[in-house]
């Protein structure tokens, strides 16, 4: 039985830090999420027809007002069986410019290219390198009809905001599958304290990863007590996340903190197999400067020995996220008459209570 619960914390879930008030990516000020979740067709499976279990999430830094400001930003990457397009740039210039975009495998290409098209048509001047990662969602989409449009993306960053950030089956994790559960978009925020002034991190994942008996949560295996209903004989997932802050720093410290996920990562079980596609960007926006300033840039930022609390929170924001994404996804039939089960909540909470009694 699937009880109808929205978060980890809803199943008595126990997660390290202090959260920020709606434990969201959002909760670090003026970033925003969309969403455009395509669900069509549910029998017949003919490729270009569906069933389609896709769409596409956007992640404005400083939401659609500023979509076009340069910010410091850092990527790494844990197992390369994946895209996150732009990052070579970012890496090179420690600037990011215009939405993240998260979809699926196929519609890289056309999400990159819409982007494009809407900072043209609203006359906004950025990189040419839009950041878009992506996930494989075939075994529940028809994704080689790649029906992803322009409009698609268009919608996900019209629809950005700040409050009641959807997660599970929506936007780019609608097809998801996470621990050969329904997977999907999660995410969650920690408030902290640096040389005396206070910030926030935010983590959004799109988790599309790990093998049943890897699941762990709260140190518990639960997926090894959980065997019904699997649907991966090897691993062939992939997790793509964002991870953004208030907190002045460098690109270089920023790629420490993106780094800092997978251990997050690592938190719920996950051992980043040969089929597995692990992309952490980070992104600061305490400085923005506008498109080629033309000027001399001053700003300030956190020295390496102050860091530890922001390096610290990334992983409990990433572990909850996941857990969290987890939590909200329902399940889901779709392409080849796949089916996906949801984590049973009541399993889980029992075998928790088990463990803590």
């Amino acid at each position: 039985m699937h009880i109808t619960l929205k978060r980890a914390r809803d199943l008595g879930i126990v997660f390290e830090g202090e959260t920020g008030g709606m434990n969201s990516i959002t909760d670090v000020p003026e970033v925003e999420v969309g969403h455009s979740t395509i669900i069509f067709g549910d029998r017949e499976s003919v490729v270009g027809s569906g069933p389609a279990r896709t769409g596409i999430t956007a992640i404005l830094p400083l939401g659609k007002k500023k979509v076009n400001s340069n910010l410091l930003a850092g990527a790494s990457v844990l197992n390369g069986n994946g895209e996150l397009t732009g990052i070579s740039w970012l890496e090179e210039s420690g600037m990011l410019s215009g939405p993240v975009m998260l979809t699926n495998t196929y519609s890289v290409g056309k999400v990159r290219d819409a982007v494009l098209k809407y900072m043209t048509d609203n006359e906004l001047e950025s990189d040419s390198l839009p950041v878009v990662g992506e996930i494989s969602d075939e075994y529940l989409n028809d994704i080689r009809g790649q029906h992803i449009r322009e409009e698609h993306v268009f919608e996900s960053i019209g629809r950005a905001q700040r409050e009641n950030v959807e997660e599970g089956n929506v936007g780019g994790g609608t097809g998801a599958v996470c621990y050969e559960f329904k997977g999907g978009i999660g995410t969650s925020s920690r408030i902290l304290e640096v040389l005396e002034r206070e910030y926030s991190v935010g983590v959004i994942v799109q988790a599309n990863h790990g093998l049943r008996h890897h699941l762990n949560i709260n140190g518990i295996p639960v997926g090894q007590h959980i065997r019904n209903n699997l649907v991966r004989t090897k691993e062939s997932g992939s997790i793509v996340g964002v991870i953004i802050t208030d907190a002045p720093l460098l690109p270089h410290q920023l790629k420490r903190l993106s780094r800092r996920a997978f251990l997050g990562l690592a938190r719920t079980g996950s051992v980043s197999s040969n089929g597995s596609g692990d992309f952490f960007l980070s992104i600061s926006t305490a400085n923005s400067y506008d498109v080629d300033p033309g000027s001399m840039v001053e700003s300030t930022w956190i020295p390496n020995s102050s860091i530890d609390p922001l390096l610290e929170n990334v992983v409990y924001s990433t572990e909850e996220a996941i857990i969290n994404a987890l939590v909200a996804a329902e399940s889901m039939s779709g392409f080849g008459r796949h089916y996906v089960s949801a984590m049973p909540h009541d399993r889980v909470q029992e075998l928790l209570k088990k463990r803590r009694n």
